[in-house]
């Protein structure tokens, strides 16, 4: 469980600061943010094929950009996207990342810190967060926080380890949970109440796990990659995959 909020704070910051350099070679990227990235590319190619117009991102706790940089390369109607992260090596790492790649004026990237957003009110459509909620101290006021600057009709998503079931337990948990210290992974209720504390009156829940199978169909043609995946459920309780689920996205609109 969490602890004091400043030194949660302050030590989630020394470790990412230290990691960045090492941060997209790792096996956790291959296997825990590269999965959780296409999650996020599926879900807003399904919900933008409802809509029209392009739409503007905030990707909370955004490392080293490598979702900033997936986004502003696909076929999706994308606005301004903006990445922002407490740790200020990691946002150098990102900048430098999308300037190499290709020079797009609709990202950047900003330090910042995600219980205190700086941005007006209503200024995105969509507000993604990937595998660093439980390092997030004070978890309800971040989530309203990110109900804040979303404008009506927007979404929230987030992504994070599955920790109801006993794998998932023994992983973050135990395993994780002794090894970064300080984190909390919130129970699916958990989660729910604070998405519904925040305002949020819709709200779903998916579990999938770390091999995601539509990868190749998203980097070859993601805006029509909608189909149910072998390894995904939707339902909000047991399990129905074989493989055992380790992270779930949670999505409140």
């Amino acid at each position: 469980m969490i602890g004091d909020a400043q030194t949660t704070k302050k030590l989630a910051k020394a470790n990412f600061e230290a990691w960045a350099g090492t941060y997209d070679h790792s096996l956790m990227n291959h296997f825990l943010f590269l999965p959780s990235c296409y999650t996020f590319l599926e879900e807003l190619a399904g919900w933008q094929a409802d809509r029209k117009g392009s739409f503007d991102l905030l990707d909370i706790g955004c490392g080293t950009g490598t979702f900033a940089a997936m986004l502003s390369g696909s076929n999706l109607r994308t606005g301004c996207i903006v990445g922002l992260d407490y740790a200020m090596e990691m946002c150098r790492r990102a900048q430098h990342k999308a300037s190499s790649l290709a020079s797009d004026p609709r990202v950047r990237f900003l330090h910042g810190d995600s219980e205190h957003l700086p941005f007006e009110d209503c200024s995105f459509d969509v507000v993604t967060c990937a595998n660093s909620f439980h390092h997030y101290p004070q978890q309800q006021s971040v989530v309203c926080e990110m109900r804040r600057v979303l404008r009506p009709g927007g979404r929230l998503m987030i992504i994070d380890g599955f920790r109801d079931n006993v794998i998932g337990w023994v992983v973050f948990d135990v395993i994780i949970a002794t090894y970064e210290k300080s984190v909390y992974h919130a129970p699916w209720t958990v989660m729910r109440s604070y998405f519904e504390s925040a305002g949020f009156e819709n709200i779903t829940h998916r579990k999938f796990n770390l091999v995601f199978p539509a990868q190749g169909k998203l980097r070859r043609d993601l805006p029509d990659a909608r189909q149910p995946q072998r390894v995904c459920s939707r339902e909000t309780g047991r399990a129905s995959n074989r493989l055992c689920p380790l992270l779930c996205l949670c999505v409140g609109y």
